[in-house]
């Protein structure tokens, strides 16, 4: 299968100093600009398969995708992956600040598709063509229990919680801006003949958040799909979610209106894959399993919540200095190598979080190589001498680094000699994707038998994944890291 890439339009909520939130009042709302209103390129399955790359618009939160312990996971990803592999494709993640946004980008043509549990609405059929369901679930109202629940009876703790939809009059709801949530809370109001001050939440602000902000006392009651309200009072137990205020609804997927053999795609593949017990494994995993997701949201390694990369995170910062990479790059070939466990041994008999076998560690000044210190230490004293040695061969910095990464992991002989093959066919030496071509012919004996090979068969197949692999990862690390330090812009309005 192809290398996955991913691109970033996201931005984190500032939510210290003041909640941000806009449209108080009753028939308050975010402004922004009008919702585009039907497809404005044109642009099918055909032409995805002819690009290569499949553009999935999503939301970044812990359950249709995140990175966790370095890892990008979740529920929508993991569906994407098996799709795209279907299909030889390679996925995009572009991940949307709102539920607005995500179809303003889809019909302007910035993704091919929607990959988020979207509720399926007549409003919203005039916008987006909707995939066969991928979940049935309601709308609860999220709210909390008395702080002293614990010690109180259960009629007692009953007597203080909204049951009814009616004794949500005159009182305040939070819910995400542009979901659905904000036209049932509106309907509900016509419906309960009485106003409710519906607040809208700025952009950013996920459903993940507001649940947190329940819990935390800084709003009383917001509105969610009943799933992700049960995973998130498995973390905060004060929560109550069993007022619903919703009839059973679909979610699914979208597509451009205009994309009906790419909705076919889907369609066909949801279809058969859902009644295969792997499609149950992934739901389970992510809808289920309270454990891993109370895990989760405790982890400083959960993205959104820490924003750590792993446990080492100063000590790969200081050293990257060293050699003048981004320290999310050394990041990135480290998870590559160990996924941060300093016990890691592999088959060969490599160790610690960067994997150098005993007489590299030994020669570059590691005694104990599953110290993470010295083998951080060890390992960019090592990627250091790899630079030194390409310094002088390759002059484009960027394709360089390419030539260091493959080298760490298969040696610089076998490099060099997949640059003389490809000098000796044509191809340029000097740039990285015309030498992998030929590092991967190194398997075969026309080729590592050549007059121009000097070190005899390589697996090359495993170099050239592992310099995609570490560059993927690193774009990951990097848009991430852009998108939390420089916060879109926007201005603090005080939940009265």
């Amino acid at each position: 299968m192809r290398s996955h890439t991913f691109s970033f339009l996201f931005t984190l909520a500032l939510l210290s100093g003041g909640l941000l939130l806009a449209g108080c009042g009753g028939n308050g709302g975010t402004e922004h600009t009008e919702q585009l209103r039907g497809p404005q390129v044109e642009l099918d399955f055909d032409a995805i398969l002819e690009r290569g790359t499949l553009r999935a618009i999503t939301s970044y939160s812990p359950v249709s995708y995140f990175i966790y312990r370095g890892q990008p996971m979740g529920y929508e990803y993991e569906l994407l992956n098996i799709f795209a592999e279907k299909h030889d494709l390679d996925i995009e993640m572009i991940v949307a600040r709102d539920l607005g946004d995500m179809f303003d980008m889809l019909n302007r043509g910035e993704g091919d598709l929607v990959a988020y549990g979207l509720t399926i609405t007549r409003d919203r059929r005039q916008d987006i063509a909707f995939t066969v369901p991928l979940n049935t679930t309601r709308q609860v109202l999220v709210q909390r229990k008395p702080d002293s629940w614990r010690q109180m009876r259960l009629h007692e703790i009953e007597r203080t919680l909204t049951r009814s939809p009616i004794d949500l009059a005159g009182e305040t709801v939070v819910v995400r801006r542009a979901s659905a949530y904000e036209e049932r809370i509106r309907n509900l109001e016509d419906e309960i003949g009485a106003d409710i001050n519906v607040v809208v939440a700025d952009t950013g602000v996920t459903t993940e958040q507001l649940i947190r902000m329940v819990a935390e006392r800084e709003i009383d009651f917001t509105i969610a799909d009943e799933n992700i309200a049960r995973l998130n009072r498995a973390y905060f137990p004060i929560l109550d979610i069993e007022t619903p205020v919703s009839l059973p609804q679909q979610t699914a997927w979208g597509v451009r209106l205009n994309s009906p053999q790419l909705l076919e795609a889907l369609n066909d593949w949801l279809t058969a894959y859902q009644r295969d017990s792997e499609y149950y494994v992934i739901y389970n995993k992510y809808f289920e399993n309270t454990r891993a997701f109370r895990n989760r949201l405790s982890s400083q390694f959960m993205f959104s919540e820490g924003g750590q990369i792993s446990d080492f995170d100063d000590l790969i910062r200081d050293n990257a200095e060293r050699i003048g990479w981004d320290w999310k790059l050394l990041a990135a070939l480290i998870y590559q190598e160990s996924q941060f466990n300093p016990n890691a041994r592999s088959w060969a008999g490599a160790v610690g979080l960067m994997q150098l076998m005993p007489n590299t560690a030994r020669a570059f000044g590691a005694r104990n190589p599953r110290d993470p210190r010295e083998s951080i230490e060890a390992g960019v004293a090592f990627i250091e001498w790899l630079e030194d040695y390409w310094e002088s061969r390759i002059e484009d910095p960027e394709q360089r680094q390419r030539f260091v990464i493959a080298s760490y992991n298969v040696g610089q002989g076998h490099v060099q000699d997949a640059r003389r093959l490809a000098d000796a066919f044509g191809a340029n030496p000097d740039v990285w994707d015309d030498v992998a071509v030929y590092l991967e012919k190194k398997m075969y004996a026309e080729y590592y038998n050549h007059e121009v090979v000097q070190f005899g068969y390589a697996r090359g197949i495993e170099p050239v994944r592992y310099v995609n692999n570490i560059l993927y990862i690193y774009q990951h690390y990097r848009s991430l890291y852009a998108a939390r330090d420089e916060p879109e812009q926007q201005d603090d309005i005080v939940l009265d």
